[in-house]
Parts: structure tokens; sequence; C-alpha cells
């Protein structure tokens, strides 16, 4: 039963994704801040298939934490969920994502359209310097900058793998930092097709000011990450339902060293 629910979602996912791209294809003769709703209207949407189809329900805490105007978001990146789920709590966000997404047909185009800022993962130094660039004029237009810090997915439990480009964007800016814990790896893993129910938990931890030691907040993003993640995971597995991806978090973690408790 799991993994049909999961499949008729994903095929919904992806047809209700192609039909609101098109649906919003006039935007493209019209200004940006024009057509943005249609982008945490797709959000809304996958929310609402993941409840009622998969069983996945999510919860927000720390929103109170959240500044106003522009900031950069770091948050835990261990599943699809993130992708969306965020970007609806931001008034006008950028995602930065790896250039490739911009060749895609239809969902590249909007990513320029709304000015997200493509990375060339292959190019670091020149990659950072572009980014630092687009960043600042977002920072300077009050947007908020969302960016996963480990620059790809993590599964749920698995060794941590942060790099210092937030912790360099950060220093250049001059912005506050706001780190974001999450467990959606536990219900909706990196690999496989099955999505298992349950309740997503996003936490937002107090902003990172302005005016700190490199080291310093990298340290305190990292910490603060991966310690509230890793509650938020203890907290899914003191639940009645056991789920597969829990198993594997206390092998990775037995391996580690660490307690699963």
């Amino acid at each position: 039963m799991i993994l049909f629910r999961s499949l008729v979602f994903q095929a919904l996912f992806y047809a209700s994704t192609v039909f609101l791209m098109v649906l919003a294809l006039p935007v493209f003769v019209l200004p940006a801040r024009w057509g943005w709703p249609v982008v945490p209207l797709w959000a809304r949407v996958n929310l609402f298939l993941l409840r009622w189809v998969a069983g996945v329900t999510f919860e927000f805490r720390g929103l109170e934490n959240i500044p106003a105007g522009g900031c950069i978001v770091a948050a835990k990146h261990q599943s699809v969920w993130e992708t969306f789920a965020l970007l609806p709590l931001f008034r006008s966000p950028t995602y930065v994502l790896k250039r490739e997404l911009r060749y895609i047909p239809l969902f590249g185009w909007y990513t320029a359209k709304f000015r997200q800022i493509p990375v060339d993962r292959g190019k670091r130094s020149i990659a950072l310097a572009k980014l630092t660039d687009s960043a600042r004029t977002a920072i300077a237009e009050g947007r908020q900058i969302l960016i996963f810090p480990e620059g790809t997915r993590r599964g749920a439990g698995e060794e941590p793998r942060y790099k210092y480009g937030v912790s360099h964007l950060y220093k250049s800016l001059a912005c506050p930092l706001l780190p974001v814990a999450l467990n959606s790896g536990v219900y909706w893993p990196r690999r496989g097709w099955k999505i298992y129910p349950g309740t997503v938990v996003a936490e937002f931890l107090p902003v990172i000011e302005p005016g700190q030691p490199l080291e310093t907040v990298h340290k305190k993003l990292v910490e603060g990450i991966e310690t509230a993640s890793d509650t938020l995971i203890l907290e899914a597995a003191r639940s009645e339902r056991q789920l597969p991806v829990l198993e594997r978090v206390r092998i990775r973690w037995a391996a580690r060293g660490k307690p699963f408790d």
C-alpha cells in the first residue's frame, strides 16, 4: 500500500508540476513579481498531495526566528521535501541551485525568470565569486537566499559533509544567517520510491547575526543544524511507527559510536 500511494503521489507531483508550468506561461511576458505567486502555489499543491495521497503532514517550528528582510537561509538537505516546502514561508526567496537545472525545459526557464541563482559546481572559485555577486544583489533587494550547506542531499543519519561556501557567503554579505534543521529524510528517503506516512518537522533555529568570525560561524552552523536534526530524528523514532529508515540511522550511528536513544 505504501509503495502504491508513493507512486500515485509521484505521478501527481510531476503531472501537477507540468500543468502549473504550462498554465503559468503568460508570466514570461509579465514582470517577475506578477508571476511569482505561482511558485508558492506549486509548493502548496505538493504539500496538499503529500498529505492526502502519501499521508505525510508537516510542522514548522521557530517561525519567530525568521528575520525580516534579506538573509541567508541554510537548511539541512535530506530529501526533495525541503526544495519546495519552505517556499511559502518567504516573500521573495531565491534558491542556490546547480546550473544543470537551467537546462530543463520549462522548469529551467522559470528558474531564470524568477532569478534563482545557478552554480557551476565544477568551477569552485569562479562559482563562488558569481554566487556572491548574485547573492549581494538579492540581499540588497530584501530577498532571502535559500541554500543547502552540504551541496547535495544526505540521507537521514548520514555523516554530515558541510562546505565552507555558506560561511564565506555570510562573511561577504554581512547579513543574518538562519539555520534550518529537519527530519524529512525519515519519511521521504534520499533513494527509492517509497514515501512513508508521518509528520516532517522543520525547525528554524536562532539567527546567527552578522559580523562573527568565519570559523565560529561555520562551527555554529554545523553544530546547530546537526544537533537539532538528530533530535528531530529521535523524536520520530519515539513514535509508534517503525520506519525502515530509522533502522538504517541506527546502524549508521552505531558505526560512528553514536547512541540511538
